[in-house]
């Protein structure tokens, strides 16, 4: 049996429509019946990582595990942790980071994300690491602004980041859940190249065949913007992680994604392509 946590997250959808439906799989999400994709052999449970008894529920029975948390306290891997070992869990294979390996970054993500993987090469369970650099689907955040203004906001426009699409991040999981000689191993996801929010921009713009415009946040715009979404340590934390992506720290290319799933990398323009509905103008531009 494999478990599933985060089933209805970003690369846990993802993952649930690539789970082939011969396999014994349980998907687990705070509501269950916002699980969409899934085999109908799937089963699908309520689970808490601050619910003990959910927790047990869900791993019953449970040889290996795919592990999404989401709040960086560290204490929900902690809980996942202690539950797996009392299930009998054989292997856990956790979504961490790929900036655990930048020695600068010491940001409240990064150290949580760090901690997580401590945490599981000391537990006694069999781990495997995946580490994907930032989603390709972060920039859906620019989609209300493009539809409404053409325009695109991001802070440091002209920085580089070796985004990934989820559904590679979603690929090489399936590999890594469903195949032997995995244990022990730690592995990097980036996309095929570094881009810049500029650069996706101008991309996007060509795809939807209207002119954008790329617009540089201050940092103040930026803290400000990111206030209204997250509590201020994670703002801090982002900001920072912003300020080493300027340095170039997340500029870096691996060919992971193409050694587990047997493909290239998804380019952004590949991604952007498939959800380009989600930037299609309704109206005219304000100001037009």
């Amino acid at each position: 049996m494999i478990l599933v946590t985060g089933a209805t997250g970003t690369v846990g959808r993802a993952l649930v429509e690539r789970l082939p439906a011969d396999l014994r799989v349980r998907l687990m999400s705070r509501d269950p019946a916002k699980i969409v994709g899934a085999a109908p052999t799937a089963e699908k449970t309520a689970g808490d990582f601050e619910d003990p008894q959910s927790l047990a529920r869900a791993l019953k029975g449970v040889r290996t595990a795919f592990l999404v948390t989401t709040r960086p306290s560290g204490a929900d891997d902690a809980r996942f942790v202690r539950a797996a070992q009392l299930a009998g869990v054989r292997r856990v294979v956790k979504l961490s980071a790929a900036a655990v390996l930048d020695e600068e970054a010491d940001d409240l993500i990064t150290r949580w994300q760090r901690a997580g993987e401590e945490l599981l090469r000391a537990s006694g369970l069999e781990w495997t690491l995946l580490r994907p650099r930032a989603f390709m689907s972060n920039s859906l955040s620019w989609a209300a602004s493009v539809r409404s203004e053409r325009t695109v906001r991001a802070l440091y426009g002209t920085s580089g980041n070796a985004c990934v699409d989820p559904r590679d991040i979603a690929e090489a999981a399936v590999r890594v859940l469903t195949e032997e000689g995995h244990a022990g191993h730690a592995y990097t996801l980036t996309g095929p190249e570094a881009v810049t929010a500029a650069g996706q921009t101008r991309q996007l713009a060509g795809l939807l065949g209207i002119p954008l415009r790329f617009a540089e946040l201050t940092l103040d715009e930026a803290r400000a913007g990111l206030a209204r979404r997250y509590p201020a340590p994670v703002v801090q934390a982002l900001l920072e992680s912003a300020e080493r992506q300027r340095a170039g720290a997340k500029a870096g290319v691996d060919g992971t994604v193409e050694a587990l799933t047997g493909h290239p990398a998804r380019t952004f323009s590949h991604w952007a392509q498939d959800h380009l509905a989600a930037f299609a103008p309704t109206t005219e531009p304000v100001g037009a």
